[in-house]
């Protein structure tokens, strides 16, 4: 069980900790627990029920009112908002509140709804990866475990295997060839999946190999194909030498390649970016690439 303080209260649900305090005081909302030395405390409890509160509150309903409702009925407007909104913060944290609790139907349905609605491409972009983003800071509270991202990661790899099975795909020829692998020790198989789903609607050739490759294995691919661009992510440190000994490597194996390079290790160090290769910082930018060779 995770202990948090009004402050991470505040990070975590978007309500100033004076208003926390406020509807403590006036609506007995929810009440801090104390330690032997008399220092207020929430736990995960708290955590939930407060996720659900601040959505409510967040699209229009008083506190007053919310403070007047059963579990049950909070819980029930929050369905009814989550399967309806598909902007704002409402998708948020109704995808938190059905991950903290393993709702699988809920969480699905909430997906499957703004897929629905915006496409899978935009719910993607503006839904799953802002909230993926989000249990990155639940991670940093020990607010989630292992268990809440298998059970997130099951279920969005799942969406995004089918939407790429339904696509249309008819690359030609002439169409750019890309290849993209994870490297050794990386784990981005959603983000590599996303990109397969990019570049196949888009009509681009793809290799796509999956994770764990080695630059050996990355130079025998070459060989054989010769791909016009090939993207990479490095979040983790090479398993031996430096990012740079990794790029420098990478660029000699495959030296007619467009390299696309993306990853913390490559956005926060300084490297030295040989002739043939651009760093992608973002989402927004890879995106943006992919569309401009339309």
């Amino acid at each position: 069980m995770a202990v948090y303080s009004i402050g991470d209260l505040e990070k975590l649900t978007g309500i100033k900790s004076h208003t926390l305090r406020i509807w403590e005081q006036r609506y007995q909302i929810i009440q801090p627990k104390r330690t032997p030395t008399n220092i207020r405390y929430y736990d995960d409890d708290d955590l939930r029920a407060l996720l659900n509160i601040a959505l409510l509150n967040k699209n229009g309903f008083k506190i007053s009112k919310i403070a007047k409702m059963t579990e049950h009925e909070i819980r029930e407007k929050v369905f009814s908002i989550s399967d309806v909104k598909v902007s704002g913060e409402a998708p948020l944290d109704a995808l938190t509140i059905s991950m903290l609790e393993l709702d699988e139907a809920k969480f699905d349905k909430i997906i499957s709804t703004h897929i629905q609605q915006i496409g899978f491409e935009a719910t993607m972009i503006q839904i799953i990866f802002p909230f993926l983003e989000k249990v990155g800071m639940l991670w940093m509270t020990n607010s989630v475990t292992a268990i809440h991202e298998y059970f997130v990661t099951y279920i969005i790899r799942n969406k995004t295997i089918t939407a790429i099975s339904d696509l249309s795909h008819k690359s030609s020829e002439d169409a750019p060839l890309f290849f993209i692998f994870q490297p050794e020790g990386e784990q981005q198989e959603l983000s590599f999946l996303f990109l397969q789903f990019l570049l196949k609607s888009r009509n681009h050739q793809l290799i796509h190999l999956g994770q764990s490759l080695s630059l050996e294995e990355v130079g025998d691919v070459y060989k054989i194909r010769k791909p016009d661009y090939i993207f990479t992510m490095l979040n983790q440190s090479p398993a031996s030498g430096s990012i740079q000994d990794y790029i420098n490597k990478l660029t000699h194996l495959c030296p007619e390649s467009h390299i696309l390079l993306t990853g913390f290790q490559v956005v926060g160090n300084k490297v030295v970016l040989p002739p043939r290769v651009q760093t992608l910082n973002s989402l927004q930018e890879t995106v943006a690439f992919v569309e401009s060779l339309r």
